[in-house]
This record gives C-alpha cells, structure tokens and sequence, in this order.
C-alpha cells in the first residue's frame, strides 16, 4: 500500500509540476497576479509531494519489501541499514526520484526565501524550474518507474553492488546531486532574467547565493567520491579522468566561473552576457553528465543503465532546455547591455581572465571525455583518451589560473595598478619561489612538477593571507579582520584550498612510490624508506560478506610504527570480491597496502604505496568548501540588503 501511494504522490507532483510551470508564467506575462500567486504554493506542495514518494521508496528499502522490483535488485535483508538506505539512490531509477526531489526542494526554497524578488521574476523562476521538473516526472514515470511490483515476491534480494557499500559512497550521491541539481535554480534565474528583460546588480545579488550552495555541496561530493576511489578501490588513484568523473568536474569549473562573473555584475553591472552565458551552460552540462551516466554511449565503471531509449528521452530533454535557453539568449542580447566601465588592468579583467580559464578547461575536458564517440561515429575508429592526455591538456590552465588568482584578488574595482599589488605580494613571490627551489635542490628525479606545485601551492595561501592583511590598513589594525565581512574570509580560505589542493595533488604525482611484489609470512621487504612484514592472513566473516584480513608490520629505522590490516572481501550474493586497501594517514604521507590473492608457494600478492601529501588534497577540498560556507554566511546574501525590487505591478502590492 505504501509503495502504491508513493506512486500516486509522485503521479501528483508532475501533474503540479505542470501547473506550477505553465500558470505563473502566463501570469507573469498577462500581469495577472492571482496567477502569479500560484507559484509559491504550488512549489511547496510539489516538494511535499516528491518528499513523500521518495520516502515511500525508502520505506521499502528499509523493511527489505522485495515485492518491489527495485528494492529485489538492489538490497538483501542482511545488508547494513545504512546500505540499505544508500540503495535507494544506489540504482537508475531511485537515483533520478532522488534528482526530482532535490529539484523539488531548491524549487521551495526559492518560493519560501524569495519574497525579496519582484513578483514577475520570482514567478518566472518558479515556472521555469517546474518545466525542468515536468520533463524529469515524465522520463520518471514513463521509462524508470520505481515502484514496479513483482508478480511472484522473492525469498530474498539480489544484494547492492559491493563497491557501494562504503560509507563513502553512501554519502557521495546526495552531496553530488545537491550540487548538480542545484544548478538548475540558477538556470532557472537565467531564463526568467532574459524573459523578463532584466539583468541587474540586484539579480546578480539574489543569483550569487544559489550558485554558492550548488557550487559547495558539488565540491563536496566530488571530493567524496575522490575519497573513496582512494581508498576502495586498490588501485591508489584518485582520479581517473573517467567520463562520469568529467561529468561531474565540468559542472564544477563552470560553476565557479558563474560564480565569480556573477560578484561582477553585483558590483559593477558588467558581464551580464558572459553571466547568463554561464548559468545556462554550468546547468547544461549537469545534464550532459545525467544523459552520460544513463544512456551507454560511453563506457564508465560509474554508469547506471545502458538503454538508448532512455539516453534518448534525456537528450531530449538536454536539446530542449539548452537549446531553449540559448536561443532566448540570443533573441535577448539587447537586454544585456553592460553600464560598468573598467580597464585592462581592474579586477574586472582578473575576473575575466579567471572566467575563460575555467570555461576553456571545461571545454577541453569535455572535447577529451567525448572524443572516443566522435571518433568511433566519424571515423568508425575504437580510440581512448586517458590521464595522460587530460594531464598535458588540462593543467596548463590551472597554472596560469593559480598564477593569476592571488594578483587579480587584490586588484581595484574598475582601474588597478598591477605594480602597487605586486609590491604587496612580493613577500608571498619569495618564499613561494623559495620553496620551491628548496624542493628541487632535494629531490632525486629532477621533475619539474613537485616544485611548480609546491609554488602555486605556497603562492595562493601566502597571497591569500595578504590579501587579508591588506584590509588592517597601514596601521595593520589587527582588529579589522574581525570586521570584515564574511565573503572576503570566504574569498581567502576558498583560495587557500585551492593551493593546498593542487599542492597535495603535485606532491602525490611527482613523489609517489610504489612496488608489487609476492610477500611471504615473515618475510621483510622494504619500500622506499619503510620495511613490511606480512605476519598473517586469517579468514574474517563479516555482516554479510567473507574477508581474508592480511596483518602487515610497518617499521622504520628497525622500529615498529604501526600494523595496519588490508582485506580482500568477497560478497556471496553477488558473488564478487572487492578490496579494501589499509592506510596509514600522516600529515607528510601515506602507507598504502593492498593485499591480493595467495600464491602457491603460500605467498601472497601485495601491492604498497608511499603517497606524499595524499590527505592535502581533501583537505584543500574541505577549505573550499569551508570558504563558500563562510561567504554564504555573509549579511549581505542572508537578508538580501540592498536588493532593488521592481516597481509594483497594479493589483499587486509592494513587499
């Protein structure tokens, strides 16, 4: 019965979804504002409802109600709660009701926070938004139905694919959706602005906090599933440049590119092209990743289904929107006419540069993601774009973008002088420069990547650190920097991340050993700095899977430092074994251990890594994030100061 009425809610929520995009629309253009009023309670009850479909399908997973094909294929009555949980969104179809209902959500937060909008705007961001929700209802409900029934109940389930059932994992979709759909409402805010004629300080003001909430929760949740891949997978990367992995990247730097153009039309009512531009193109590309996992056209150890009808049903929807939107953009071009004026050398041109550095990287990572289908449609050619080609392509921009960063921050608004910042920053060019000629007079291979990131690293956090010094006037009033809003801390620290980040992931790249070798019991054997002894396997049953649990002693100098216990599990559900690596975390470095299968002579396969700087880039990553938090905190975004409203409509009174 349940399962039936969280099919019926969701049956309602596209029937409201329909309504909501199609009567405050026409309201908003006809000026009728009992239409318009439409919008807000039709958002809530839409919300309301997909939340109570989505946890009906929770329901069924959590009391393991196998009548239920999804819940039959996805879950087992042994599994843990929390895996029987993520297995709600573990799968094609409970992932996309978990897509609908965050679209859902940032839909009623806009009508429940938005009273500082004009009425017209806020009903044609509303309207807009359900249009994206109708069109996912519709591929829901028709193609990927969750709450399909099974004729004859099954004993038990077919158990959850064993890679995901990591704690890791189980968080890493929910963060990442929030980011990808969160998108959508800054899309949203696109197209009502170019249907509205009106692209102002004020809309880059209501536009800037919703791009700040997607843009974190997304790095959240990449960071998360680079995590996880680290630590899962055995094979001690952390990024693979798989196209799933892309698809979520290239959201990301579009993104914070939004996300900057934006503070320059609040500021100075410059870049309206290039902003709408962005808002369309970073929630375009959140579709390009939905119809690249869903759709089969390219291979990836991440995808959900491999159906072409449903790929297709998804790049109708993906033609229609973007298509849509950017046709509009062209029809509205007049609209966007910028009133700022600034010169080359202004913060405004920073922002600029920092701006076409990320689409363009974007670009690139997407030509190299789709490369192999152009090439086998085109040239009926098998090719694969791997690391190799994404490393040589992709970081250049990065330098020149942490080049620029901490300059560009300090820069003034409209005209700067670059030699006045530059003397600023000269302290932060020493040691970075200092720093970096330290790491290549000790190290041994002589490559270039540990020093140039050690560089940027150093360049972006000292820089980061004067740009706040700066604000304490030439007295240095210590007492300023608790005064400063919040969004300058968020700037800092976000910035700050950044460095860390591309420093841990230098440091890992350049400095990384590994050795795979055949261990025997007892037997020492040393990597790099550090001797192994494999003292034991025993065989471990675990809640519902059987795990060989190696025991290896890591000794340094002849002294033990730490015993750390890799496993090779096996699920006898599925009948598939995963690895589960042991590390040792340290500041400076990892100890990565891999256990792999026995050998005939009683010997056992292992693999190890000494990983410099591992844990800087997730905590980069977190500092980042720490940073958006921090300018979404800002007084400015919680109480809207300084919005201008529209003028009233007649018949609507003023707010």
């Amino acid at each position: 019965m349940i399962t039936e009425l969280g099919h019926f809610t969701l049956i309602l929520a596209f029937m409201v979804s329909i309504v909501q995009a199609v009567v405050p629309l026409i309201g908003a253009h006809k000026r009728l504002p009992g239409w318009m009023a439409v919008a807000e309670p039709a958002a809530t009850t839409q919300f309301v409802l997909v939340a109570a479909s989505f946890a009906a399908l929770t329901y069924a997973f959590v009391v393991s109600d196998f009548s239920v094909q999804l819940v039959y294929a996805n879950s087992h009555s042994e599994k843990p709660m929390l895996y029987k949980i993520s297995g709600v969104w573990g799968n094609h179809e409970g992932s996309l009701l978990l897509w609908v209902f965050i679209l859902a959500l940032f839909g009623a937060m806009a009508a429940w926070f938005g009273d500082n909008l004009p009425p017209t705007l806020r009903a044609r961001v509303l309207g807009v938004q359900a249009s994206v929700g109708a069109a996912f209802y519709a591929f829901i409900l028709f193609t990927s139905n969750p709450f399909l029934r099974l004729e004859v109940v099954p004993m038990n389930g077919q158990d959850l694919n064993p890679l995901l059932q990591d704690p890791g994992l189980a968080f890493h979709p929910p963060f990442l959706y929030l980011g990808y759909v969160g998108l959508s409402i800054c899309f949203s805010f696109a197209v009502a602005a170019l249907i509205e004629g009106r692209v102002d300080a004020a809309w880059g003001r209501w536009v800037r906090p919703w791009t700040l909430i997607s843009w974190v929760f997304l790095t959240i949740g990449i960071a998360l599933g680079s995590w996880w891949a680290y630590y899962e997978l055995g094979w001690g990367g952390f990024w693979f440049w798989d196209p799933v992995e892309n698809a979520s990247f290239m959201p990301w730097l579009f993104a914070a590119a939004l996300l900057h153009s934006a503070i320059v039309v609040e500021k100075r009512e410059s870049l309206k092209s290039w902003t709408i531009l962005l808002a369309i193109m970073a929630f375009s590309f959140s579709l390009i990743g939905t119809f690249i996992v869903r759709s089969g056209v390219l291979t990836s150890v991440h995808a959900f289904a491999t159906d072409p009808e449903r790929g297709v049903f998804i790049l109708g929807i993906l033609v229609f929107f973007t298509g849509g939107a950017l046709t509009l953009f062209a029809g509205r071009a007049s609209v966007m006419e910028a009133k700022g004026v600034f010169g080359v050398v202004s913060r405004e041109s920073a922002l600029v540069a920092n701006n076409i550095l990320l689409a363009v990287a974007s670009l690139v990572v997407f030509v190299g993601t789709m490369w192999p289908l152009v090439a086998e449609m085109a040239f009926a050619r098998k090719l694969s774009v791997g690391p190799p080609f994404f490393n040589m392509a992709f970081t250049p921009f990065m330098v020149l973008l942490g080049l620029l960063l901490p300059v560009g921050a300090m820069l003034s608004w409209k005209r700067g002088r670059a030699d006045k910042v530059l003397r600023q920053l000269a302290p932060a060019l020493i040691l970075s420069l200092a720093l970096a000629g330290l790491v290549w007079s000790m190290q041994t291979g002589r490559t270039m990547l540990g020093p140039v990131g050690v560089f940027l690293g150093a360049w972006l956090v000292s820089g980061s650190i004067i740009d706040l010094i700066s604000k304490t006037g030439r007295n240095r009033d210590l007492s300023r920097l608790f005064r400063l809003p919040r969004a300058e801390w968020g700037k800092a620290v976000a910035h700050g991340g950044l460095g860390i980040t591309m420093l841990g992931i230098a440091g890992l790249m350049a400095w990384e050993e590994e050795r795979v070798l055949v261990a025997q019991i007892d037997e020492p054997f040393t990597v790099g700095q550090f001797d192994f002894v494999l003292k034991g396997v025993e065989t471990v049953q675990g809640p519902n899977y059987v795990s060989d649990t190696a025991e290896v002693a890591v000794l340094r100098g002849g002294q033990e430092i730490v015993r750390v216990f890799p496993e090779k599990r096996n699920y006898p559900v599925q009948q598939m074994p995963t690895t589960e690596a042991a590390i040792d975390y340290r500041f400076l470095r990892d100890i990565y251990v891999v256990i792999g299968d026995a050998q005939n002579d009683g010997g056992y396969v292992m693999r190890i890594y000494i990983k410099p700087l591992a844990n800087w880039i997730w905590a980069g990553c977190i500092l980042m994030s720490l940073g958006g938090l921090l300018s979404l905190s800002d007084r400015r975004y919680r109480v809207a100061a300084g919005a201008r409203k529209a003028a009233p409509i007649k018949g609507v009174p003023a707010e």
